[in-house]
């Protein structure tokens, strides 16, 4: 089959990639849209030690599963992969299964080929007044919500958004929805109107006076968003960090200390509440989308996913 593959130090798009094994409650899915992520560049830099085939947002159709109510049925997936019986899986905490495997990160292929295996208990079915073009974003739609339930944010708070990146921009259409005092800080300006049509404030950050914010949520996808938190809260804030990356981080860590600063990390969400705001027009994601490539051309969209907004995979004629 067709895969994106990474190995040893390369992307390659191949043609030969072998088929996935279709494994005891496992389903095996051809996924329609593929999307990059900054998380996939951070794999082609070394994140994670990963080989493999890339790629983890996808929407899809299953083509093989014993359990016949998944057949030809339209789906997305969480992309964490847990042993079920270890302690933290008893606990209800999955996504830190010490034994876990993570789809396109960590020691299980991910969705960039033509058919790729992930548990069944991971699917979730598509409603059918959600696109694919909108469902292909529950992953990272569910990561910002993930914010929601881990920090408790007041109406009055004021809160500030570090990154116009997908995750950035996904974060802050998510936050709307509870009436905040809301201001996005980023670099992009050809992307602020996405914001601006829905009465997000959104700057480069030079007029926003220093450590007035409650909140500050980092989506940079680098350490130097660690300083300009710190710059931006007050005294006893809140720091929660969304960004991983490859490289090590050098930040002194004594003045957040000194100012007493709650920093909480967050990473995968729910995607059952996600592929509610989708169902219900809440949340409408396809305004992200810049480019979308076939699959044979995945090499090329990698690279242009570096310096557009989102960037997506559309699958190619396969017969499993």
């Amino acid at each position: 089959m067709k895969a994106l593959v990474y190995k040893d130090g390369k992307l390659r798009f191949q043609t030969t990639y072998s088929l996935p094994h279709l494994s005891p409650g496992y389903a095996l899915v051809h996924p329609e849209l593929m999307g990059f992520c900054a998380t996939d560049r951070e794999i082609v830099k070394g994140y994670k030690g990963f080989s493999g085939v890339i790629g983890h947002e996808f929407v899809g159709r299953v083509v093989a599963c014993a359990e016949k109510k998944w057949m030809d049925r339209r789906v997305v997936g969480e992309i964490n992969i847990s042993c079920k019986s270890c302690f933290f899986c008893q606990r209800g905490e999955e996504k830190h299964c010490q034994k876990r495997k993570v789809l396109g990160i960590l020691g299980q292929d991910g969705v960039m080929a033509d058919v790729f295996a992930i548990p069944i208990s991971n699917l979730h079915f598509v409603p059918q007044n959600v696109s694919d073009r909108s469902a292909v974003f529950v992953e990272p739609l569910a990561a910002a919500l993930d914010i929601w339930e881990q920090v408790h944010i007041r109406p009055r708070d004021k809160v500030i958004i570090l990154g116009d990146g997908k995750l950035g921009l996904l974060v802050a259409l998510v936050l709307r929805l509870m009436g905040l005092q809301l201001h996005l800080v980023g670099r992009h300006r050809e992307r602020w109107s996405i914001l601006e049509k829905k009465e997000i404030a959104v700057s480069d950050g030079e007029q926003i006076s220093p450590h007035l914010a409650d909140i500050v949520i980092d989506c940079t996808g680098n350490s130097e968003g660690l300083t300009l938190a710190h710059k931006l809260l007050r005294p006893k804030g809140q720091l929660v960090l969304k960004s991983t990356f490859h490289e090590e981080s050098k930040i002194n860590l004594t003045p957040f200390v000194v100012d007493e600063i709650k920093v909480i990390t967050s990473r995968c969400g729910p995607f059952a509440p996600a592929l509610r705001l989708l169902q219900e027009k809440l949340v409408e994601p396809e305004a992200l989308i810049a480019e979308t490539f076939p699959l044979s051309r995945a090499e090329y969209g990698f690279n242009q996913s570096l310096r557009s907004l989102k960037v997506l995979l559309h699958a190619e004629d396969f017969s499993f």
